[in-house]
């Protein structure tokens, strides 16, 4: 997203020779995703939705000796009875693969590279993703320790403002981001950052978001922050901003503004609450609701709007803010 973009530090992924051929993307700073569709070919996405590598050319054969190669990396075994992993490797990279017949037109991979340039809201204003005015905006929520909840589809832009947003948070305060995978790098110098953990082969270890939160409360933060709501750790977050945690934050999967209430209602759901305790815990934990979305022109701010409740019903009323 910014215009000025700085190399990618190195990696030990990077040096293992089964990525040899896959190097030049992931050395590019502008690439967040890679896609290997079978023996359809290479997709890169540099925040302007996938495109097609037409120089690169590989096998069914190659591409699943990569993604055994891939999740092997990352501890786990990928094979006939195994045939759909998810990994996480060193510096915040996460593989998807699926092998074939699973993956019907061939073996499927999906490699997410996060960025490391810990963009600020000087540089986003710069690349356009809001204006001057909406940098105001933005610059009073972190002031006046605005609860917020950033939407948007994947690839939208919502960590990367996230980032943005506690990289401005006073340096005397302490952030505590929970995570289910470590994207979060803000600038600043007292971050503390806790990342959920898998169960191992037999199931047992696996530490979760809820949990996490939890403890993170132990850890006396002054913005508590929960990189992604995907489930019952919604009840933990949302309790945790009603009793005093003010300044927090998290991001929340959703197509728009108006699809945020009944995001936030199946999470609820998840977690035991019916939609009209959803409803009231939201209004009392969430301040602002900032909606962005990956335009043909780049990610951009599209909508902010505070929730409110009717009828017993969440609602997100759109406000200006530019």
């Amino acid at each position: 997203m910014s215009p000025v973009l700085s190399l990618r530090p190195p990696s030990e992924v990077w040096r293992d020779p089964a990525l040899s051929f896959l190097r030049p993307f992931l050395d590019d700073p502008a690439v967040t995703d890679l896609f290997l569709n079978g023996e359809e070919g290479l997709f890169i996405d540099r925040g302007r939705g996938a495109e097609r590598v037409p120089s690169w050319r590989a096998g069914e054969g190659d591409i699943r000796r990569l993604a055994v190669r891939l999740i092997a990396l990352g501890g786990r075994h990928l094979d006939d009875a195994s045939p759909c992993v998810d990994v996480r490797l060193d510096r915040g990279i996460r593989v998807h693969a699926v092998l074939f017949p699973v993956a019907t037109r061939g073996t499927a991979v999906s490699i997410r590279v996060p960025r490391w340039d810990a963009p600020d809201l000087d540089r986003l204003e710069s690349a356009g993703m809001f204006t001057k005015r909406g940098r105001s905006y933005l610059d009073a929520l972190i002031d006046e320790r605005a609860n917020v909840l950033i939407t948007g589809a994947t690839g939208a832009g919502k960590t990367t403002l996230l980032s943005a947003l506690l990289s401005g948070v006073p340096h005397g305060e302490r952030l505590v981001t929970i995570e289910e995978v470590a994207e979060l790098r803000p600038d600043h110098p007292h971050h503390v950052a806790l990342e959920a953990r898998q169960p191992n082969l037999e199931g047992a270890g696996g530490i979760g978001l809820a949990r996490l939160v939890r403890e993170a409360l132990r850890m006396r933060p002054d913005r508590l922050v929960l990189g992604e709501c995907r489930g019952e750790e919604i009840r933990e977050l949302l309790l945790a901003l009603n009793t005093g945690h003010d300044g927090g934050a998290g991001t929340l999967h959703a197509r728009s503004l108006s699809d945020v209430p009944s995001r936030l209602e199946a999470l609820g759901a998840l977690a035991g609450m019916d939609a009209a305790a959803t409803a009231r815990q939201v209004r009392s934990a969430i301040d602002v609701v900032v909606h962005v979305e990956r335009t043909t022109v780049g990610r951009r701010i599209v909508g902010v709007g505070r929730p409110v409740v009717r009828d017993e019903r969440l609602l997100i009323e759109p406000e200006p803010w530019t």
